[in-house]
């Protein structure tokens, strides 16, 4: 269960650097309902994309069972990667000037795609993966919910780190799963 919970801190930090950049623009007045709000987006697409993961990888498992080790790590290594990568640039949401549903749904769904295929790697841990996934969309709450109010405070200081370390911990479950 560790596993899972090391698996949720590091999907929920694309969300967490999101939201700190959004948070980073905020006003007093609404950055309750702007955190409620991308936590909920966030949390909701964070949660469904590793099951959609797990329930593709688990009906694919059979034919690819010796590879399966091998084709987790180089997809957690690929998504660990293009974290630290993006942990580099500028976050998307430098150019968000009004954040209305529409631009939450595009961020939910571009901060959970690589949720989605480390779902597959889900098929191999002994979890329930229905109560991975339920740890995985809260966590992502949270960290969604806190990271509006750390960007108000802080401003985007925080945000490439929290993508840095995010894509590091996905690259060494991926190490975890293949060595052992």
């Amino acid at each position: 269960m560790i596993e899972v919970i090391f698996l949720a801190v590091a999907l929920s930090m694309d969300a967490f650097a999101v939201s700190i950049g959004l948070g980073s623009k905020g006003d007093k007045a609404s950055l309750s309902s702007l955190a409620l709000k991308a936590g909920i987006w966030f949390g909701l697409f964070q949660g469904l994309m590793p099951l959609i993961g797990y329930l593709a990888g688990h009906g694919v498992l059979g034919w690819v069972e010796a590879y399966a080790p091998w084709i987790a790590f180089g997809l957690l290594a690929l998504i660990g990667g293009k974290m630290i990568y993006e942990s580099l640039g500028e976050g998307v949401e430098e150019e968000i000037s009004v954040v209305t549903n529409r631009v939450m749904l595009t961020l939910a769904i571009a901060t959970s795609i690589d949720a989605m295929a480390a779902g597959f790697t889900l098929t191999l841990l002994e979890v329930n993966a229905f109560l991975a996934c339920l740890i995985i969309a809260v966590t992502t709450f949270v960290f969604s919910w806190i990271g509006v109010f750390v960007g108000y405070r802080s401003g985007t200081w925080l945000e490439s780190r929290a993508e840095l370390f995010g894509g590091i911990v996905l690259i060494l479950i991926g190490l975890k799963i293949l060595l052992f």
